[in-house]
């Protein structure tokens, strides 16, 4: 038998072979949880501790106007860094001052101070510090150079980077938007088609070992970046160039304070061809202010960096960047007329032969509603008048005809109750009566445009319907997308949402709209020489603001305009929000600058004129003065002789200067005396028949653009008064009839 301590040791034995046992089990089963269990976590962990991950940005698709021209792209910055580290590890080795070397070789290539850059290495131990952040194309390619020549190019790294870039500056900035610091799209096309224009990101993962140097091991890796894709938008920068200088002419002239914008549209498609909001800012610096918010800043009375003071600038960044013409409503005024009228002979509630009378207002639901003009149109005048004069009590009549729930479902068929799915962001959404709400007060006052409010953008889009024979269309901006090797991904196709009103009714109301600009009617300073343009003028009351008395004082004034040609046709709107000179009225704040629009676009796009009123001035140098003087008399056109030579050396107008014939002369010099010169009187505010005189008297030639009547008064003109100029030169009078009050 075993003694006590004989047992004893075989128990202590027993005792530590279970601990060993249990220790070693324990010892094995973390091994097999670390290889088995959780190995992809800790090789994630390994993974992450030794590798570096160097991104590949992809780079940002460009964007293109309908012709081509660049609008938006994006070029390479350059990141100039270098490694301490590794520096100072291999001026231990090589008993050598790299550090002094590529401060004074870098320094020259980025115009940089070498001792600051020297002291900046020298202070740092990291793996990574960057020298320049955004190097340019020859910084970079100068510090490459330098790195290759002095054999240095283990200590010095070049990293790739996109910035946005905007050739034409202020062009189309609204509409186009811009990008943040990381390069994302933050409004505009930019935002809207962000994913399509970013691309997808590479990247170029490595090893390094503790002293940073790169390893070849499994954990290397390579994904290549894939380059966004390219917009080529409906744009053309010509129009939009245009649009963007007539915008900023109105808002000087009539002080507008809560800016223009203006859209030009192809009626069959649904091409923007231009869209502005002034006053345009710069994608390129977007927070930096333009020059009319930083002056409602600096006149704030707010001290500056103070939170009101910042508060109140980003307010106005905010202000700036938004597109009117898509983020904003407003109420539309009389350019609904339009539809009101469209809808009530589609629907057969009125005819054409139907009569109508206005004695200056109408008394509905208790309210009496006013005509603009106060004396009233008189009695059994047409629908065409009606429109034309833009009579208020003569579409209350329409409307009551057409009944509460047609004229509802009119608005919603014109597509004011949805959003036009224009490919912009922000587009805003109309604010109109519910059906149940609509009653007699109700139903007259958004008869003439009022009390309701729609987006630009949805106006214009309702408009072109009539322009086109009825088809309501859905607007566009983006044409294709296309690869970095010009291959189309996405071509447009044009969408038809519906028939609004029949062909029939389309072009009736075109007509009336035609007749209305070329004669007597309320849109005739939106009249172009030489073409057919459909017209509506509007100005309508703000009730957001109103005055101590609880009264509107602030206006909005608009036109709406097309003309076709064959199977072609633009539209055109102008909104003036808050003009504050003596006039307010969108026949004299908008459809003036409507019709320098369109005496731009119409000949630009080919439309064919009907009538040519001026004479285009043929070049007369060389030919003997007899052949000159044959010319033309052949085409009535005067002409002065000037000197007694037998050849013309020199006239004046120029080839392919434009002018009335029925007022204007021809000079041709025959000797080389320099042709006499002549003050230009200021031809602000004169009737046409003193302008001419004027004209006459001063040795000009003119040709008139604009409404040209006996009313007609000059409101602009091309040369400057005061100006010295050479006899029988051009000048170009706009003249617009300031006596319609809408």
């Amino acid at each position: 038998m075993k003694n006590h301590a004989e047992k004893s040791t075989e128990k202590r034995i027993i005792a530590v072979l279970l601990l060993f046992f249990l220790f070693a089990s324990y010892i094995l089963f973390n091994i097999l949880k670390l290889d088995f269990f959780n190995y992809e976590y800790y090789k994630d962990k390994t993974f992450d501790q030794v590798t570096t991950t160097s991104p590949l940005p992809a780079k940002r698709g460009s964007i293109y106007d309908s012709n081509m021209n660049l609008l938006a792209a994006s070029q390479t910055k350059w990141r100039i860094f270098v490694s301490p580290k590794e520096i100072k590890n291999a001026e231990k080795a090589d008993k050598a001052d790299y550090t002094k070397i590529i401060a004074d070789g870098i320094s020259a290539a980025i115009g940089e101070n070498a001792d600051s850059l020297y002291n900046k290495i020298k202070k740092s131990n990291v793996l990574d510090l960057t020298l320049k952040k955004n190097a340019s194309e020859s910084q970079y390619t100068s510090a490459l150079s330098f790195a290759q020549k002095s054999g240095l190019e283990r200590f010095i790294s070049f990293e790739a980077s996109s910035t946005r870039y905007y050739p034409e500056d202020t062009l189309a900035a609204h509409l186009l938007g811009f990008v943040g610091s990381d390069n994302q799209g933050l409004y505009g096309l930019e935002y809207y088609y962000d994913k399509t224009l970013s691309g997808t990101n590479g990247y170029y993962v490595y090893a390094k070992d503790a002293n940073g140097n790169e390893l070849n091991t499994e954990y290397s890796d390579y994904v290549a970046a894939e380059d966004g894709y390219s917009l080529v938008t409906t744009l053309d920068s010509y129009l939009q160039t245009e649009l963007e200088a007539i915008l900023e002419t109105a808002r000087i002239n009539h002080k507008v304070e809560n800016r223009l914008c203006g859209v030009v549209m192809d009626t069959k498609t649904g091409a923007i061809l231009a869209m502005a909001t002034s006053s345009p800012f710069n994608p390129n610096t977007p927070f930096i202010l333009d020059e009319q918010s930083a002056e409602k800043l600096n006149s704030s009375g707010l001290t500056y960096g103070s939170d009101e003071y910042k508060k109140y600038k980003n307010e106005l960044l905010q202000v700036m960047w938004s597109n009117k013409a898509i983020s904003e409503t407003y109420e539309p005024g009389s350019t609904f007329k339009i539809v009101t009228v469209s809808a009530a002979l589609d629907s057969g509630a009125v005819h054409l032969t139907d009569s109508f009378s206005c004695s200056g207002s109408a008394k509905v639901g208790g309210w009496n509603i006013r005509c603009h003009k106060r004396t009233g149109h008189g009695s059994g005048f047409s629908l065409a008048y009606g429109l034309q004069m833009s009579c208020n009590p003569c579409m209350i009549s329409i409307s009551e005809k057409l009944g509460a729930d047609k004229f509802y479902s009119y608005v919603e068929k014109f597509g004011y109750l949805d959003k036009t799915g224009i490919d912009l962001p922000s587009e805003a959404s109309t604010i109109f009566h519910k059906p149940e709400s609509i009653g007699p007060t109700e139903l007259a006052t958004a008869s003439f445009g009022q009390r309701f409010k729609v987006s630009v953008i949805n106006q214009i889009t309702a408009i072109a319907s009539i322009a086109n024979g009825g088809k309501l269309v859905t607007p566009y901006v983006v044409e294709k997308i296309i690869d970095n090797q010009k291959n189309i991904i996405f071509d447009h196709e044009p969408q038809i949402k519906g028939t609004v009103v029949s062909e029939e009714v389309a072009k009736e109301v075109s007509k009336i709209l035609i007749e209305g600009v070329s004669g007597d009617g309320g849109a005739k300073n939106a009249a172009v020489s030489g073409y057919d343009v459909a017209a509506k003028t509007g100005t309508s009351e703000k009730f957001d603001v109103l005055d101590e008395n609880g009264n509107s004082y602030l206006r909005i004034g608009s036109t709406v305009a097309f003309s076709t040609d064959g199977d072609s046709g633009i539209a055109v709107i102008i909104v003036a929000d808050e003009p504050t000179s003596s006039v307010k009225y969108g026949s004299v704040v908008a459809a003036p600058y409507v019709s320098m629009l369109l005496e731009k676009a119409l000949p630009y796009l080919e439309f064919k004129a009907q009538t040519e009123e001026n004479f285009t001035v043929e070049n007369y140098v060389g030919m003997s003065v007899e052949t000159a003087k044959k010319a033309l008399t052949e085409k009535k056109i005067a002409y002065e002789i000037v000197g007694g030579g037998k050849v013309v050396l020199s006239q004046t107008p120029t080839q392919s200067s434009c002018f009335n014939s029925a007022i204007s002369k021809v000079i041709l010099y025959t000797e080389k005396a320099l042709p006499t010169t002549v003050t230009v009187p200021d031809f602000s505010g004169m009737a046409i028949k003193d302008a001419v005189k004027t004209a006459i008297n001063t040795g000009l030639n003119i040709r008139f653009s604009g409404s040209y009547n006996s009313e007609s008064r000059v409101s602009m003109q091309s040369l400057t008064p005061g100006s010295t100029v050479k006899r029988g030169s051009v000048i170009t009078l706009r003249t617009i009839s300031t006596d319609f009050e809408d």
